[in-house]
């Protein structure tokens, strides 16, 4: 494959879990709805990483900042932060001994609005792939 169909695949599957996340929330399965908003985000860094880098083969981490920070990308602080904070929703949804915490605070409200913020940021992070 080359480089350009690369980037594809990625774009192609991050855009599916980002549909797939909304759907999962109209479920009401909350929790799994962000993690699958993070794998969305993960997923489009790790088509510009391909991109920037010139490399076919993203590194295999769930880290959205140090993806973001491979891949050169100039993000400001709050959105450092927003990274920092929606790689919890990965570990919370993977490990017990976080997901209760989640559990707690994973309400339709919550949720929506996170993935809302989670889609605005994938749309703006897929902009820069054009």
């Amino acid at each position: 494959m080359t480089i350009d169909e690369h980037i594809s695949y990625w774009v192609e599957s991050s855009e599916y879990d980002m549909d797939s996340a909304f759907d999962i929330f109209a479920a009401k399965r909350y929790i799994w709805s962000l993690y699958v908003g993070h794998l969305a985000l993960e997923k489009i860094l790790k088509a510009i990483y391909v991109k920037t880098s010139n490399n076919k083969i993203p590194p295999k981490i769930h880290n959205l900042r140090k993806l973001a920070e491979l891949s050169n990308l100039n993000l400001n602080e709050e959105q450092l932060l927003f990274l920092d904070y929606v790689n919890g929703f990965q570990l919370e949804a993977r490990y017990a001994e976080f997901k209760n915490e989640l559990f707690k605070l994973a309400t339709e409200e919550f949720t929506l609005e996170n993935l809302n913020k989670i889609k605005e940021h994938f749309l703006w992070l897929k902009s820069l792939l054009k």
